[in-house]
């Protein structure tokens, strides 16, 4: 479940990454700075696109790290433009490519603190279920939506990606 979810992550992020560029490609069709769209929110108590992409890379990276007892990369949330933010999705992906299945053996006993947590924790399996896929889609889904939202033509195939459909 561990290694399929942090596959699944994977993919996810990449198709993230070609929304991005396409956000990119719209707006030098419309001739305006991409950057804009970074402050972009679907509501005022809402995250902005930043943080919601940031916290889809946290989520995916924190995940494959807790799951596999290693220590998670530092990011520094320092990304203000969409250059930026799709280099920090790379640098996650690059991450989780160099996880094997192995890496994820006894995932489910594995405690799982976050600092946040003050001390409290999950096994691994209760922190992918509960916490870890459905925050990751969260965030995922809701930069998805802004962007739609700012008029960014995706639809549902680039929020899906490459279907391994067979003849």
């Amino acid at each position: 479940m561990s290694a399929l979810s942090i596959l699944q992550f994977k993919k996810t992020l990449e198709n993230l990454d070609n929304c991005m560029a396409k956000a990119e490609a719209y707006a030098a069709a419309k001739k305006f700075d991409a950057n804009v769209l970074a402050n972009y929110r679907l509501a005022p108590d809402m995250f902005h696109l930043v943080k919601q992409v940031q916290s889809c890379c946290d989520t995916a990276k924190f995940a494959a790290s807790y799951l596999s007892k290693q220590t998670p990369p530092k990011h520094e949330d320092n990304e203000v433009t969409f250059a930026e933010l799709r280099a920090r999705i790379q640098k996650v992906l690059a991450y989780l490519g160099g996880f094997t299945a192995a890496d994820f053996a006894g995932y489910a006993e594995v405690k799982v603190s976050p600092n946040w947590a003050q001390g409290k924790w999950l096994t691994g399996e209760e922190y992918l279920e509960e916490l870890a896929i459905p925050n990751f889609y969260f965030h995922v889904m809701t930069t998805y939506a802004i962007l739609r939202f700012a008029g960014v033509d995706v639809g549902k195939m680039d929020y899906l990606g490459a279907i391994n459909l067979k003849e």
